[in-house]
């Protein structure tokens, strides 16, 4: 267990605190815990990296820890009628899926991909639909079902990844 895991660790332990402020009916203070797990998943990937404490168990933990977090934020949304159930659908389908293969394949012994460019941007534009849907601006679902295309193409891209990783070690070996 090294600092980055710990931080990882944290992003669950946000998971149940966002969810009681938010259905307490502080929605805009829900956003902020919301931050402060995006927050901790900025920090841990920079000091696992700067520090080379990139670990197996960290690689699999992080998306799930943000995959966790962005269910029970969609939830949050979905229940509270801030975002239609197609939506909600839709990134549900996609996260839950990107978390069952993940689990799947390394319990199999295969490669995971780490986290890349591409699913960071990904987080950065639902952090933003999120704002715009809590603040109510008038595009926020404009804005929130194309980053839901964008999502669809970053896991797109993972599974290319995932594909050339696995098949290289195969080779390899």
């Amino acid at each position: 267990m090294n600092i980055p895991n710990m931080l990882t660790i944290s992003r669950f332990v946000l998971i149940p605190v966002y969810l009681v402020i938010f259905f307490s009916g502080h929605i805009q203070v829900a956003f902020i815990i919301l931050l402060a797990a995006g927050l901790t998943d900025i920090l841990d990937g920079y000091i696992a990296r700067t520090r080379g404490l990139i670990t197996p168990v960290g690689v699999m933990l992080d998306p799930l820890a943000d995959k966790s977090m962005m269910i029970a934020v969609i939830l949050s949304l979905l229940i509270s009628g801030l975002i239609p159930w197609q939506a909600a659908a839709a990134m549900f389908i996609r996260d839950l899926g990107m978390i069952v293969g993940s689990a799947f394949f390394h319990f199999r012994g295969k490669l995971t991909v780490p986290a890349n460019v591409m699913g960071k941007l990904t987080t950065v534009l639902y952090y933003f639909a999120i704002l715009f849907i809590v603040f109510h601006l008038t595009f926020a679902m404009t804005y929130l079902w194309f980053v839901i295309g964008v999502s669809f193409l970053t896991s797109f891209i993972y599974i290319l990844q995932f594909l050339v990783l696995n098949r290289r070690a195969k080779m390899k070996n």
